[in-house]
């Protein structure tokens, strides 16, 4: 039996339309005018600083990167390394010596990396993250506060986490939980599970204020425990109701059932995509 929400139809989506609503509302945020005869402040001059710094790190290693302002791209290569490269913005009337530090600790088994802000700055202080990865690895930790977290041709496991921005994930494969406050999740995955993973407890991939849309190939065997309080369900996908906890909350199967994954969002839509798998 086809698992759709009460009320809704299925339909069709592409990566470019599943992630349009974040580009409508920016657009929209930005086309806003102030208050009539009101005059906008000067914009304070900024300096940009590079830091960049390549390790190794071997395949199935660990890698976690934790940052508060500012977008984090992590993405996979073939070497057995791991290059960092921050750009930090920071008002140019600030003191010397007042931007952040950006500390590296490289381990035996991995590399983490952590973002010191000075305290009282705000958000005049911001750093954009792009890391090249090993393809298969362990992704331990991958935060922001403010910003989006991007991941693309990675495969292995881990957790990806923003407070304020979206959650992208292309090209991969996995055991990944991916949490969002304010923002939207797109997930394209070409398997669930990975011997990466610790345990066998359910991916989650969970928002508060955003729209869930999962990619998964037409073959996936998973059983899946989705919840949307403000938002429909739909899905491009053969699901099965195997059980339902209330209207709002579908338990339902792909393929044959297997590795459980658990989709949670607020205010929002939930959207499972057919994908094709990783090769």
């Amino acid at each position: 039996m086809n698992c759709t929400h009460s009320g809704s139809k299925v339909r069709y989506f592409t990566r470019a339309s599943a992630l349009a609503v974040v580009c409508l509302a920016g657009l929209g945020a930005l086309a806003q005018p102030g208050p009539a005869g009101q005059k906008k402040p000067a914009p304070r001059a900024v300096i940009t600083e590079k830091f960049q710094r390549t390790l190794p790190l071997a395949w199935g290693g660990t890698f976690s990167l934790a940052n508060v302002n500012g977008s984090i791209e992590v993405e996979g290569w073939s070497r057995e390394e791991v290059q960092i490269t921050a750009l930090q913005t920071r008002a140019a009337d600030l003191a010397e010596g007042s931007g952040v530090k950006i500390e590296v600790l490289a381990r035996a088994d991995g590399i983490a990396v952590r973002t010191i802000y000075p305290e009282g700055e705000g958000v005049d202080v911001g750093v954009e993250y792009h890391v090249r990865v090993p393809h298969r690895v362990r992704l331990e930790s991958v935060a922001t506060v403010n910003g989006t977290v991007r991941v693309r041709a990675v495969e292995g496991a881990g957790a990806l986490r923003t407070v304020n921005g979206n959650i992208e994930f292309y090209d991969g494969a996995g055991h990944f939980d991916a949490r969002s406050t304010n923002g939207n999740i797109y997930m394209e995955l070409g398997h669930l599970g990975d011997t990466l993973a610790e345990g066998d407890a359910p991916a989650t991939i969970e928002t508060i204020n955003g729209t869930v849309v999962l990619a998964l190939p037409a073959q996936t065997n998973s059983d899946l425990d989705i919840r949307s309080l403000n938002g429909d369900f739909s899905s491009e996908l053969p699901v099965e109701r195997s059980a339902s906890a209330g209207g709002r909350q579908l338990r339902c199967r792909l393929g044959t059932g297997g590795r459980r994954l658990r989709i949670q969002t607020m205010n929002g839509a939930v959207r499972l995509r057919m994908a094709g798998p990783i090769v």
